[in-house]
């Protein structure tokens, strides 16, 4: 005999949600048999700006879709521009851009340890995580001039040069930051309370994550081997990259994954700044886009992607962004079913929802 079955909503405004996402969770006593999603709380139309905007401004818009994901999002466009245009960046402009990107993984991942322990009530790992994640944004604002919107992508390079001796105090500076991280990942990994709460909890299997669409930490948790840096694109070839992966499938596999990930970025600026080749940072760009371009990048959520249709005039004529949160709401879907209810929120956190990010 099954007992009563009770609709309850969950969001768009909830503590533990940084953004608005709304679900309607069909609950039967304290387990939850399914979750219905609604979307669209904060839709801001950025797309529908292309033809109205020029290519080369359109960059700043771009970098606006996210503040978390925000160079990302502007190094993507750049690099769907530049495939339009048949356009080679400088290869030092590659290796700046390659940095730029991992140090913005290191700040959103230190992001989502704070706020995932903020979840739980650990108040004070989430002010050290955050601590940690300062001293991110204060090498950003020294190397681009912004913590949070850098504005140093162009089409056709970057913006700003880094002197090769602030890249040596750079690497001496990051040995600090690695041993902050180790102390903090250490309590993610290794406390009881925080293992009770993530082992065995959203388990999403390899196959549903597969076949939902998993992207990012979400699908690499469930021992997917997906990561858009394997492409080699920009200087990941040169930095013998490989992808993070844990087979656990829940949610502790999928920090484990975003802990593991921390060291590994800042083993790729070391990469980065020891290899990094002299010349210029910006190639000259003439001419207007024309045609269709898909450009591909991994974000710290997993793989976005910037659909671009240039006409051969200053504005595009079609710009589409599919982003890794709105591959992961399947997946979500999947493994809120059969959860307890009380283990609703931290389940939705694991696979670090940007809501704003999805919705343009």
């Amino acid at each position: 005999m099954t007992g009563r079955q009770t609709i309850i909503p969950f969001g768009p405004q909830h503590p533990v949600l940084p953004e608005p996402i709304h679900l309607d969770l069909v609950v039967e006593d304290e387990r939850v048999v399914s979750a219905i999603p609604s979307i669209g709380y904060v839709h801001r139309g950025l797309e529908s700006l292309v033809d109205r905007r020029e290519y080369q401004d359109f960059v700043f818009l771009a970098e606006r879709i996210c503040g978390i994901c925000s160079f990302t999002h502007s190094s993507t466009f750049c690099q769907g521009i530049e495939g339009l245009m048949g356009i080679q960046i400088p290869q030092r402009a590659a290796y700046l851009r390659t940095m730029w990107g991992e140090y913005s993984r290191l700040h959103s991942h230190l992001l989502w340890l704070g706020l995932f322990a903020d979840s739980l009530g650990f108040e004070s790992l989430f002010y050290q995580a955050w601590k940690i994640r300062e001293s991110i944004l204060d090498e950003m604002e020294a190397t681009t001039g912004g913590r949070v919107i850098q504005g140093v992508c162009k089409v056709g390079g970057v913006r700003r040069d880094v002197a090769n001796s602030f890249l040596s105090g750079m690497d001496d500076r990051l040995d600090e930051i690695e041993d902050n991280m180790k102390d903090l990942t250490n309590v993610f990994l290794n406390d009881y309370t925080l293992k009770k709460r993530l082992v065995g909890k959203g388990v999403l299997s390899k196959d549903d994550a597969y076949y939902l669409g998993a992207a990012g930490p979400t699908a690499r948790g469930s021992g997917l081997d997906m990561d858009i840096r394997s492409t080699g694109y920009l200087a990941y070839g040169d930095v013998g990259f490989k992808p993070v992966v844990e087979k656990g499938g829940d949610g502790y596999a999928r920090c484990a994954v975003r802990c593991r990930e921390l060291f590994q970025s800042v083993e790729i600026i070391r990469r980065v700044i020891t290899d990094m080749p002299e010349g210029d940072v910006f190639t000259p760009v003439k001419g207007n886009p024309d045609g269709e371009y898909f450009s591909r990048s991994e974000q710290p959520r997993g793989e976005v992607i910037h659909y671009l249709k240039g006409n051969g005039t200053k504005n595009l004529a079609q710009f589409r962004v599919r982003t890794p949160t709105l591959t992961n709401i399947p997946p979500l879907v999947s493994i809120l079913a059969g959860c307890e209810l009380a283990d609703v929120p931290q389940i939705v956190l694991t696979i670090d929802p940007c809501i704003g990010c999805m919705e343009r």
